[in-house]
């Protein structure tokens, strides 16, 4: 199925192709349309043209008025004000360009994909070893997902990565109290659930942190396995890869909860780099891109000082010879463009960190790694804040346990999903409870532009009114149980029909649903999509109130409000889709 061309590109064409004949000189001029509340389309981009070619706006809005042809999409088109132009589409034009997008039996709504598709890596999801993930975990996995699926969705060749913390000098205690305590991780049962992993770790990591801060000689043991351990030694690396595989016990049992899908090739942690650390070091020294200072392999920037006006260095290399996460970035971008062969790498990483982010990128550029051809970006995002306004902390002052934040929502979820059940089983309320409370938390993750910061309210959060994910998926499950009902009729378009106001709104807003995934894609901006569907399930209220379906004055009316309710619901179901979130059929 070819893509459908949308009712703005083609008035785009036909104003386009106008103004080049009323303007031969000008060249291809944009005429800068875009959506208005006077007619369905305004264009205003005669007023730059006409400054620009010294000419009277007015009089060249209604020299290109005269060239535009009007019949199948443009009805009528008029002069206004200093010389914008206001233009309505034609009732057929809307329902023949939705007809072409219900008819892509691909199920992409003639969506077209990316002219040259590149490969980005994108980096989300970075849990730490033997820690427990917590609400400061939720953003980047939530918005690397999404944006993930977007690109995926436009024909990007997307790479996932989820470099997970599990390196570094914290190993040497835990392995060694492992050592000296073999039965710490032994399971009981053969099936582990992921709480009881982690209650494994987190009992070890507690005790090993006790003994290591109260014993001295202990502390020395630990400090020695943390050579061997970045030295290679067996015996070490095999006690090590134990914390590993129980702490992706634990991991995977938090994403599945999230409905989200992390797959093992895809984890790449810090030590998967560890045989390209020395590499890195020496061609950055070699290149003069990184010097020796007070024992340190460093990179210094003109722009970064600390508050005292002395530079603030990239550290490369310490002065013990330990490796810092410079390295291991630095690596990862080498494996991610040499042979991965990537053209973007993106970052879903904490805005706290844009400063070591931009130091890193600046490295890699000066080493010639990142170049013309290969871009890097951190999507950096904010702080999920408690109701109070401040960072989110249970009433003790600890951070909050994501899965207990996960479980709360779906309880939340599922009383009013129970409140709401006609016809629903015991189970079927806790399978639908989970999907509407994972999918607002998702849903009010990514509402909120990723810069910004969020205040996590639940009850907002599930809630029936606004812009919440429980407003969709019941906007969804509404058309579902009306297409149900409709017994022999069934949705069929007929571009013969005049529509209703309401009928229009809706249409013109369901056709520029591929506007909306390019945009949200090439800006990897989820906000844009969840903004997009939100009005999309108001202006189906609207019609649903104002243009009865089932009822509707001939048979052929009643298929043709069938057909609107249907492509609605495609399109809530694909764009919800894109965020990772369900729409289930009842609710």
């Amino acid at each position: 199925m070819a893509s459908v061309t949308s009712l703005s590109d083609s008035v785009h064409q036909r104003l386009a192709a106008a103004l080049s004949a009323a303007l031969p000189q000008a060249g291809s001029a944009d005429p800068l349309l875009r959506r208005s509340d006077r007619a369905d389309f305004q264009a205003n981009g005669i007023l730059a043209l006409a400054k620009k070619e010294k000419a009277n706006p007015r009089e060249l809005a209604t020299q290109v008025v005269s060239r535009v042809e009007s019949g199948d999409v443009i009805k009528d088109i008029e002069v206004s004000g200093p010389g914008f132009l206001n233009i309505t589409i034609t009732d057929r034009a809307i329902t023949e360009t939705l007809a072409a997008r219900y008819a892509d039996d691909t199920g992409r709504l003639g969506v077209p994909q990316a002219e040259q598709p590149g490969t980005t890596v994108i980096d989300y999801a970075q849990p730490n070893v033997a820690k427990e993930m917590h609400v400061g975990h939720l953003r980047s996995a939530v918005i690397g997902d999404s944006v993930a699926r977007l690109l995926e969705f436009t024909g990007e060749s997307v790479v996932r990565r989820h470099h997970i913390g599990d390196w570094g000098t914290q190993f040497g205690m835990l392995i060694q109290y492992l050592e000296e305590h073999p039965h710490e991780l032994d399971h009981k049962a053969d099936e582990v659930s992921g709480e009881e992993a982690m209650s494994n770790l987190d009992r070890l990591y507690k005790a090993a942190r006790k003994l290591f801060d109260a014993d001295e000689e202990f502390k020395t043991r630990a400090r020695r396995r943390v050579v061997d351990l970045q030295a290679g030694d067996p015996q070490t690396l095999a006690m090590w890869q134990k914390f590993v595989d129980e702490s992706k016990i634990y991991f995977f049992s938090v994403f599945e909860k999230l409905d989200m899908e992390i797959r093992d090739p895809d984890i790449v942690g810090e030590s998967g780099y560890n045989d390209m650390l020395d590499e890195t070091c020496r061609l950055l020294e070699e290149s003069g891109v990184a010097v020796r200072s007070e024992g340190a392999l460093c990179v210094f920037f003109d722009d970064i000082k600390g508050p005292d006006g002395k530079p603030v260095p990239l550290i490369v290399k310490k002065s013990d010879g330990g490796y810092g996460y410079a390295a291991t970035d630095l690596s990862a971008i080498r494996d991610r463009v040499f042979n991965i062969k990537a053209d973007t790498l993106l970052y879903v990483v904490d805005a706290r960190q844009s400063l070591h982010f931009k130091m890193v990128f600046e490295t890699a550029r000066r080493a010639g790694w990142l170049n013309e051809d290969v871009k890097a970006v951190q999507l950096a995002f904010g702080t999920v804040l408690g109701k109070d306004g401040k960072p989110f902390k249970t009433r003790e002052g600890e951070t909050v346990r994501l899965v207990d934040l996960l479980d709360e929502a779906i309880d939340r979820a599922s009383a009013v999903v129970r409140e709401k059940a006609q016809d629903l089983s015991e189970e079927e309320i806790a399978e639908r409870g989970t999907q509407v409370g994972i999918g607002a938390v998702k849903y009010a993750d990514l509402s909120t532009s990723a810069n910004r910061d969020y205040k996590f309210d639940l009850d907002q959060m599930v809630s029936l009114n606004g812009d919440t994910s429980v407003y969709l998926q019941y906007a969804y499950a509404r058309i579902q149980s009306i297409l149900r009902k409709a017994g022999e009729s069934r949705p069929v378009a007929h571009p013969e029909l005049d529509l209703h106001e309401a009928e229009r709104a809706l249409g013109l807003h369901a056709d520029s649903f591929a506007a909306t995934v390019a945009e949200a894609a090439t800006e990897y901006a989820p906000h844009k999509m969840t903004a997009y569907l939100y009005q999309l399930a108001s202006l189906y209220t609207t019609f649903y109130d104002k243009c009865p379906v089932l009822k509707a004055e001939s048979p052929e009316q009643i298929e043709n409000r069938l057909f609107l309710c249907d492509i609605t619901a495609r399109t809530l179901h694909q764009g919800m889709a894109l965020l990772g979130i369900r729409t289930p059929e009842r609710l």
